[in-house]
């Protein structure tokens, strides 16, 4: 059986539908594993979406692990992280603190499933940390609003969903699963034109998030996390894929680039697949 340590702020539903596809995936007998927690970096009381993922995780019956990164900041007089700036010292004295929280749960991976921060080193090091990132293995790194406006302004034929070692480089660490998706299909070639006609800064300027190109490949990378969380927690627990010493290993072999899920990830979608 597969330990799990689920690590999410709870910011929406997102975090809920993740969490769910987990525990359906187990109580159907699909996925042998355990969830042995769920750690948030808020607590309750300071944001009404993460109040109610907490309800969920509770009435889940799992273990609820909370440390406000708010709080812990203040209390140690820190700095607020910048994106593109170093972190600042508080950080991994914040993730050693959540190590000594976690220190009673025995678990074999942590699953990132949207966890809002940066995982410094106490906590990488302390146990594999599989970071669900919403890019093809060859995709760009950051948010999904960052590499949804790269793959419209690269024009790109095709798009996907991996999940990667956690490691201090940020989203750079070894692929362990990942899937793809074209975005060059007739449903598609239309919003395409539009964007083309238009120029990718214009609609940036005006349209935003709301474009229906943006909200189009969103939503085909989004219906494929849910599956991807679970398909690769099942490739560790049915023994398929291990992780050694930051190696994703197949059969007794290393592997780079990852394990190719896209199969397992469509038949899900068209719903041949339940869980």
């Amino acid at each position: 059986m597969l330990r799990i340590g689920w690590f999410a702020t709870g910011r929406g539903e997102g975090s809920q539908k993740l969490l769910r596809a987990a525990v359906d995936a187990i109580g159907a007998g699909r996925l042998d594993a355990q969830i042995q927690f769920v750690f948030s970096n808020r607590e309750r009381g300071q944001f009404e979406a993460t109040d109610t993922f907490f309800d969920q995780v509770e009435a889940y019956g799992i273990p609820l692990v909370t440390l406000s990164d708010a709080r812990f900041r203040k209390r140690s007089g820190g700095a607020v992280a910048r994106k593109g700036d170093p972190l600042p010292a508080w950080r991994t004295d914040y993730d050693r603190a959540i190590v000594e929280l976690l220190a009673p749960y025995a678990y074999d991976v942590g699953m990132l499933a949207g966890y809002m921060l940066i995982c410094t080193a106490p906590l990488v090091e302390h146990r594999p940390m599989l970071n669900l990132h919403p890019a093809a293995p060859d995709g760009p790194a950051g948010t999904w609003q960052d590499v949804t406006w790269w793959l419209m302004a690269h024009r790109a034929d095709r798009s996907g969903v991996r999940i990667h070692l956690g490691t201090l480089a940020l989203d750079e660490g070894p692929i362990v699963t990942y899937c793809t998706y074209p975005l060059r299909d007739a449903a598609l070639l239309p919003l395409w034109s539009e964007v083309e006609r238009r120029g990718i800064d214009e609609v940036r300027a005006t349209d935003g998030e709301a474009n229906s190109l943006f909200q189009a490949i969103r939503q085909r990378g989004a219906a494929r996390e849910l599956p991807m969380v679970v398909e690769t927690l099942r490739a560790l627990a049915d023994g398929r894929l291990r992780i050694e010493d930051e190696r994703v290993v197949m059969r007794g072999t290393r592997i780079t680039g990852g394990y190719d899920l896209t199969p397992e990830i469509e038949s899900a979608l068209a719903g041949r697949v339940l869980g």
